[in-house]
This record gives C-alpha cells, sequence and structure tokens, in this order.
C-alpha cells in the first residue's frame, strides 16, 4: 500500500480532464477532484501537474473517495508544520572549499573572517541572479505545460518561438484561439518568464 504524502501549504497541482482544468489547488483538493472526475469519465485522459513545475504528479486514485482521502491527509498550517518533531533543523553544514592562496589571503583580511566574507559573497549571488532563475524556471515550466496539453494545436510552433525569444505579445497571440482553461493557465504560469524581460526594457 503506498505510503500517505504528507502535504503543506506549498504544495500546489492542478488537474485537467481533457481540455479542462476541474482543479487547482492543495495536493489533497486535487487528487479528490481527480478522484470523481476519474469515477464519472474514465476514458477521458486525467492529468495531474505540478502548478510550479509543471511536471506530472502521480496520484494513487484505486480505491473509493475515503481511500483516496486517506492516503492524501489535509495540508498542516505553516504553525503545525513549524512545530513537526522531524522537521530538519536548520544549522551550518561544514563542507570543503577549495581556493588559491590570493584568494584565502582577501577572505582573511574581510571583517568576520572567511567564513563570514563567503556567506556575504553567496547572498549577493543569490539576490543578483534570483529574478533571472525565477524567469528560466517559468520559461521552462511554460514549454513543458504547452508540450504536455497543446503539443498538436495549431500555432505550438510559433508560441514555442515566442516564449524564447520573450514576446509576450507574439506568444498571447498564438494562444489566443487554444483551449480556454489551457490558455488561461499558460497565460498565469508563463508571466514570470516575461516580466523580468519587460523590467529590464522598462529601465
Amino acid at each position: 500500500m503506498p505510503q500517505p504524502i504528507q502535504t503543506t501549504t506549498e504544495n500546489h497541482c492542478v488537474a485537467f480532464l481533457g481540455n479542462r482544468n476541474i482543479a487547482h489547488g492543495a495536493l489533497r483538493d486535487v487528487a479528490l477532484a481527480a478522484k470523481h472526475a476519474f469515477d464519472s469519465n474514465p476514458t477521458e485522459p486525467l492529468l495531474i501537474l505540478d502548478c510550479q513545475t509543471s511536471r506530472f504528479v502521480d496520484l494513487d486514485l484505486i480505491g473509493s473517495v475515503a481511500a483516496v482521502a486517506e492516503r492524501y491527509p489535509a495540508p498542516l498550517s505553516p504553525e503545525a508544520s513549524s512545530r513537526r518533531s522531524d522537521r530538519p533543523r536548520l544549522g551550518v553544514a561544514g563542507k570543503e572549499v577549495t581556493l588559491l592562496p590570493r584568494h584565502w589571503e582577501w577572505l582573511g583580511a574581510q571583517p568576520g573572517g572567511a567564513s563570514v566574507a563567503l556567506r556575504k559573497l553567496v547572498e549577493q549571488a543569490r539576490k543578483v541572479n534570483v529574478e533571472t532563475d525565477q524567469a528560466r524556471r517559468a520559461r521552462d515550466s511554460t514549454h513543458r505545460f504547452m508540450t504536455t496539453m497543446a503539443g498538436d494545436l495549431a500555432g505550438f510552433e510559433e508560441a514555442t518561438r515566442a516564449l524564447f525569444s520573450h514576446d509576450q505579445r507574439r506568444f498571447k497571440l498564438e494562444i489566443a484561439l487554444w483551449p480556454t482553461d489551457i490558455r488561461l493557465h499558460l497565460e498565469q504560469i508563463s508571466t514570470a518568464g516575461f516580466d523580468s524581460i519587460n523590467s529590464d526594457q522598462i529601465l
């Protein structure tokens, strides 16, 4: 018997029955909606995807509705999640770093020493790259969803080119006649992929 999946408020999925978006939200809610949809329409394609990555989510819908509900418990609140005894402790992990002597010399001369200086440098790099990384992940997720749900639709190739050339106007134009729920989901998950480009253009 599959082990229950411990969900949190951060686990969000979307379920499509054919071209229709039948559920969106916490894993438990999507699982129950998918169970009802599958029982009512066993021959229609049912896909459950992770909202952030658009990767497949493999849900076990075998058995009764009650069995599915037990398999996928209700999400923990942030407060309850923070009180879990098996929650990883935050702390400092020691790992080897290989640098040239001149690098160590510079780090050692910084206020707080090498460790403090390295942490500051890493945090600065993370802040600089966070928007670029978010935009890349959004484009990858959008393309993954397009390939899964719209690979055989008219304008797919043109929409793909518009996505990776950062042409939001062209992208929306190419998907305008696609099934409504597919189009709306694409517009939602692709926004971050275009926003960083638009911000750069404004600056």
